[in-house]
């Protein structure tokens, strides 16, 4: 007997059609491709407009005296030439300047540093009587503004003999950041846990011992991001360069800069040259502790 079987129908699944998406939403959607597309082109825009000085600079200072006369200084270069910096290096007193502003600035950036950390560590970690009164004295020297103060600091600096002396440039930029600097880390140190103290203590460290060993390692964080931002500030202060110093041969790199332009007021090639000069340290200490310094001041913000 011969069985057969009907071919069974096949039921296909039903395919939901696709739904469009609701018109609020695609607004949304085309609001902020609207918004992203905004902010790349202004932030290109904000950033080729602060790039362009500087490449102007750049590329002024390899061209040749005739070619920027010539052609002016905002067309494009028609020569190459290096004798630009030789020139401002060795006739223009760069080797000078940039020996005489290290002098300033890595002894001013080790002593700022060393007393701010003492006096946050004093602050922060005993109960010292009107402790918060005294760091808000000291930070609001830095409230007042420079120009109220050139003329009785520069009395004050020719009274004690020092006018006129890098060791006055050290002197004063030391006072003016020790405020600020010591306001940083009296934070920081502040986040160290009383418990570390508590347990060098118990095991005989004194007070000199535990800034040492235990609170400065815990803020060096803290430390490299003040570090390489005072090393800059000091580094390309100008103000107070003019103010307390006279003789040519003292001049700091910022202000030898400046008498350039009575020297080789129509070499604009020798100029820019001295300013890439001037520029070179800065950027040279900012790559060095960009880590530190980005990390510092993220983990304030946190704190």
């Amino acid at each position: 007997m011969t069985v057969s079987f009907a071919p069974s129908s096949r039921i296909e699944p039903a395919v939901a059609a696709p739904v469009a998406a609701p018109e609020p939403m695609r607004r949304r959607s085309r609001r902020k491709a609207a918004r992203t597309v905004g902010f790349h082109t202004a932030s290109i825009l904000i950033s080729l407009a602060w790039f362009a000085p500087i490449l102007l600079v750049v590329v002024t200072s390899f061209r040749t005296f005739d070619d920027v006369s010539t052609n002016g200084i905002a067309s494009l270069p028609h020569s190459f030439s290096i004798d630009t910096y030789v020139q401002a290096w060795n006739q223009g007193g760069m080797f000078q300047a940039t020996v005489n502003s290290l002098i300033v600035t890595i002894p001013t950036v080790i002593l700022t540093l060393l007393l701010a950390s003492a006096v946050a560590f004093g602050l922060s970690r005993f109960r010292i009587p009107f402790r918060r009164t005294i760091l808000l004295i000291m930070l609001a020297g830095n409230l007042l503004p420079v120009q109220m103060l050139l003329i009785p600091v520069t009395r004050i600096t020719q009274q004690i003999g020092i006018y006129d002396t890098l060791g006055a440039l050290i002197v004063v930029q030391t006072a003016f950041g020790l405020g600020f600097y010591t306001f940083v880390l009296y934070g920081f140190m502040r986040t160290v846990p009383g418990e570390l103290q508590e347990a060098a203590t118990l095991d005989g460290a004194g007070p000199l011992r535990i800034f040492v060993q235990v609170i400065l390692p815990l803020t060096r964080p803290a430390l490299a991001a003040l570090g390489a931002l005072s090393f800059t500030w000091i580094f390309n202060d100008l103000l107070w360069s003019i103010t307390l110093l006279q003789t040519s041969s003292r001049l700091p790199i910022t202000a030898a800069v400046l008498s350039l332009q009575g020297q080789y007021v129509s070499s604009w090639s020798v100029i820019a040259a001295a300013t890439v000069i001037a520029a070179i340290p800065s950027t040279i200490v900012f790559l060095l502790f960009q880590r530190s310094f980005v990390g510092g001041l993220s983990l304030g913000a946190m704190k």
